[in-house]
C-alpha cells in the first residue's frame, strides 16, 4: 500500500521535525539537548536510543524531567506536533508516515530495532526539507545513512563534537557521509536548533522523495508490496545477510555504500563487519561444541570396546578421540586469538550508554 504523500502543515501539526540518533554514551547529551530546548519549540522531537529489546523503559522519563518539554514513549498513531518529544520504544522502529508517527517491528537496520536510519530516512522522505538530523554518541555508524537522506533533501545536519562525545563513531560516520554537517557542542545544539527551526523551508519545496527512499521506508513500514517486490534496491554485494543468510544487495549514495538483503535487513559497512565478526565467534563455539562431543562420543565408545575385548576397535575410538581433541585445541585457540587479531565484535557496547545504563543505575530501554 502506498505511503501518505508528504504534507503541508495543518491545525496543530508542527512546522519542522527534529530527529535525534544516539548510542553508547549517549543518555548524557540527550538529556542535556532537550533539557536545553526552550518552552516553546516550534517543531516535533523523535528521539532513537539503541536499546536492548527485552529492558524495560526509564529514558522518558529521564528527559522529561531534563527541561520544559513534554517527553513520552511514542505510540502508534501519535500526531507531530510542536513542542513534543517522542522516544522510541523498545524492538520497534519508529517511522514518520506523514503528519503522524508508526511503531514496527520491520527488519533490523544496523542489528538494531529501533535503528536511527529508518527514523532519519522516513522523516526525510515525508518532510523533505523541514527536517533537522541530530547525530549523538555512539559507537558504529548508524545514522550516517539517515543523515544523507536527510541533506539529499534539503534538510539540516547537526553532529555532537568528536572531543566531547563519548564514542565519536556515530558522528563520525554521519559528518564523512554528508556534506554540510555541523559539529556541535551538546550545549550549542539547542541554540542552533531554534534557529535552524525558523528558517527551514516551507511546505512542498522538497519534490518528490526518490524511488529507492520511498521503498525503503515501505520495508521498514512492512507493507507487503515493498516485501514482495522482486526488484531489490542496489546490485548483488557477494555477501550474505548475517541475520538471515539471505543475499545482500549493495546500495551506492554518494560517499556512502550500504547493504540490504531480500527481506529487509540493512547493514553499513562497519555494522555488517561487526556483525559478521558475532557471527563468527559463534560458528568458532558451535565447532568447538560439536568436537568436544565428537571425542567425548568417542571415549565413551572406546571404553565399551574394551570391557567387551575388542582391544583393535578401542584403539580406533581412542585414536578418534584425540584426533577430536586435538582439532579442538585449534579452534580454542582461534578463540582466544580473536581480539588479538582484530576479530572480535565491535569494541564498545551500543546499548546507548557506556555500561548499559545511566548514572542512576537504571536500565534506560
Amino acid at each position: 500500500m502506498p505511503l501518505p504523500p508528504p504534507l503541508a502543515p495543518a491545525g496543530d501539526l508542527a512546522p519542522a521535525l527534529v530527529v535525534v540518533g544516539a548510542s553508547a554514551g549517549g543518555v548524557e547529551a540527550l538529556r542535556d539537548l532537550v533539557g536545553g530546548l526552550p518552552a516553546d519549540f516550534p517543531a516535533a522531537v523523535l528521539v532513537v536510543l539503541h536499546v536492548p529489546a527485552t529492558a524495560s523503559s526509564a529514558l522518558p522519563v529521564i528527559l522529561d524531567r531534563a527541561g520544559p518539554l513534554p517527553v513520552r514513549h511514542a505510540a502508534d498513531g501519535d500526531r507531530l506536533v510542536p513542542g513534543r518529544v517522542l522516544v522510541a520504544q523498545p524492538d520497534h522502529h519508529l517511522v514518520v508516515l506523514g503528519e503522524q508517527v508508526a511503531l514496527t517491528r520491520g527488519p533490523q537496520e544496523n542489528g538494531h530495532r529501533p535503528a536511527v536510519d529508518v527514523l532519519f530516512r522516513s522523516a526525510a522522505r515525508a518532510w523533505g526539507g523541514r527536517v533537522v538530523s541530530v547525530v549523538l554518541s555512539g559507537s558504529l555508524d548508524d545514522g550516517a545513512a539517515g543523515t544523507v537522506a536527510v541533506r539529499s533533501r534539503g534538510g539540516s545536519g547537526l553532529a555532537q563534537s568528536y572531543d566531547e562525545a563519548l564514542y565519536d563513531a556515530m558522528p563520525r560516520a554521519a559528518a564523512a557521509a554528508a556534506d554540510g554537517v555541523r559539529l556541535l557542542r551538546v550545549a550549542e545544539m539547542p541554540a542552533a536548533l531554534v534557529e535552524l527551526v525558523g528558517s527551514l523551508p516551507a511546505a512542498g519545496d522538497a519534490g518528490p522523495a526518490p524511488a529507492e527512499m520511498e521503498r525503503e521506508t515501505q520495508m521498514a513500514d512492512l507493507d507487503a508490496d515493498a516485501m514482495h517486490d522482486p526488484d531489490r534496491p542496489g546490485v548483488p554485494a557477494g555477501f550474505g545477510c548475517p541475520e538471515c543468510a539471505g543475499a545482500l544487495f549493495r546500495i551506492e549514495e554518494g560517499r556512502l555504500h550500504r547493504f540490504r538483503c531480500r527481506v529487509g535487513h540493512a547493514w553499513s559497512p562497519d555494522s555488517l563487519l561487526a556483525q559478521q565478526s558475532v557471527a563468527l565467534e559463534s560458528a568458532l563455539w558451535m565447532a568447538l561444541r560439536s568436537l568436544e562431543e565428537k571425542a567425548a562420543l568417542n571415549v565413551d565408545l572406546s571404553e565399551r570396546a574394551a570391557e567387551s575385548g575388542a582391544q583393535r576397535t578401542a584403539a580406533r575410538f581412542t585414536a578418534s578421540a584425540d584426533e577430536a581433541w586435538r582439532a579442538a585445541e585449534l579452534v580454542r585457540q582461534l578463540v582466544a586469538d580473536l581480539d588479538e587479531h582484530g576479530l572480535s565484535a565491535a569494541e564498545s557496547p551500543d546499548d546507548g550508554s557506556p555500561d548499559g545504563a545511566d548514572e542512576t543505575g537504571e536500565d534506560l530501554a
